[in-house]
């Protein structure tokens, strides 16, 4: 580890995404390269139902809501992350967990479900950039650096669930809890009221999820937030800045929500009559205060599911779920809110392919790509885990 005058040590090097460029004022190698492959050869599809069939109950398969629709209609249910970890923690029967997901939801899994049970990841390079922003080493420097500008013992870390196993069991060491963008509130009040008076809060990995729960949902001074940049010595920041800060947020942020912009909201508006632009909290700040309605992607789908007909939406989340909402839902105007944003090309990592390939390897008896997160992380995460479900009124949904 470094100290306040080292250089900084560098983060191992995550996946990269999809695509090909840079964009500095999103995240690195997201340049979008066109539209989806097409749709798979029609043969995988009758050897996924086969298969799946074949193993009847003793698989259990989980679809997030940015898979592509090819993946989406093998999956027992769809949702969130968190949400779909409890799903398959209340099915102990299935031996099989197949997540069509990201690396960390499948570790969510694996830390909830019992130990007879297997979570599947049809991919392992289906990563998340966001979660990739924090890696453990960082985050332990980061906690020691604090140790020494004297504001350690005073700060509680909140994790967004959007995170390795190994930033959650830190969290749980730290005696600090995770959220999800639908309890980020709640989780942060809670969080606040702990560190008590001169308190803080590291908010893990995603700055604006942070920031806008503070700011917008709390309605504290944005001037209270700092930013801690894991690659700069003291992340960037002075001692007399974490001491007079209240909320520290790490430098990370989604590689898709990242990239929406007061231009695409400011041209929604101009183009689209009578448009609602509802946008999710991983946006940034400024995106946010625009919109007219700001929710988790449950959030999302229940306020256009609910919504009257001819109702026009500007949608700022993942296209794959932007498209679907709008088949789902023809009697309302439903457009993607930025038009030069692509899918989230690491959960666009598990296609048909990949999905045939782990459920025939079940049939025959081999278990592909098992995730399994040691005992001792899996005790600290759980705990981090168990004080979200412990904080109020907590539903458990993103």
């Amino acid at each position: 580890m470094t100290t306040t005058t080292g250089a900084p040590r560098p983060a191992p090097l995550p996946l990269l995404v999809l695509g090909q460029g840079r964009d500095l004022a999103s995240e690195r190698g997201v340049e979008c390269p066109g539209d989806l492959p097409a749709p798979s050869d029609p043969g995988l599809v009758e050897r996924a139902r086969a298969a799946k069939a074949a193993l009847g109950e003793r698989v259990f398969v989980l679809g997030h809501h940015y898979q592509r629709d090819e993946v989406i209609e093998f999956a027992d249910v769809t949702g969130d992350s968190f949400k779909l970890a409890k799903e398959a923690a209340a099915r102990p029967d299935a031996e099989y967990v197949v997540f069509c997901g990201v690396h960390f939801m499948a570790e969510s899994a694996d830390i909830l479900t019992a130990e007879e049970q297997t979570v599947v990841l049809p991919d392992l390079a289906a990563g998340c950039s966001m979660a990739d922003m924090a890696a453990i080493d960082q985050v332990q420097e980061c906690w020691e650096q604090l140790a020494e500008a004297g504001v350690a013992e005073r700060t509680v870390p909140v994790t967004y669930m959007n995170s390795s196993a190994a930033i959650k069991a830190f969290t749980g060491r730290h005696g600090g809890t995770i959220c999800t963008s639908s309890n980020a509130r709640t989780a942060l009040t809670w969080a606040l009221d702990r560190a008590g008076d001169g308190g803080k809060v590291l908010f893990l990995p995603d700055q604006h999820l942070g920031r806008n729960t503070y700011a917008r949902d709390l309605g504290r001074p944005l001037e209270d937030c700092v930013v801690w940049d894991p690659h700069r010595p003291m992340g960037g920041l002075t001692p007399e800045q974490l001491r007079d800060a209240t909320m520290i947020l790490w430098r990370g942020h989604c590689s898709v929500h990242g990239r929406f912009s007061v231009e695409a909201v400011e041209a929604a508006r101009r183009d689209i009559p009578g448009v609602k632009v509802i946008v999710h909290p991983e946006c940034r700040h400024e995106v946010v205060a625009l919109a007219d309605e700001v929710g988790s992607t449950e959030r999302i789908i229940r306020t256009i599911a609910a919504a009257p007909a001819g109702t026009a939406w500007a949608v700022g989340t993942e296209l794959n779920l932007v498209r679907r909402l709008a088949a789902q839902f023809p009697e309302q105007r439903i457009a993607f809110l930025e038009k030069n944003v692509c899918y989230c090309s690491t959960m666009n990592r598990i296609d048909l392919p990949h999905l045939v390939w782990a459920l025939e390897s079940l049939v025959e008896g081999r278990v592909v790509n098992a995730i399994r997160v040691d005992d001792e992380t899996s005790r600290y995460a759980r705990a981090a885990l168990d004080q979200m479900l412990a904080l109020p009124g907590e539903t458990g949904k993103d």
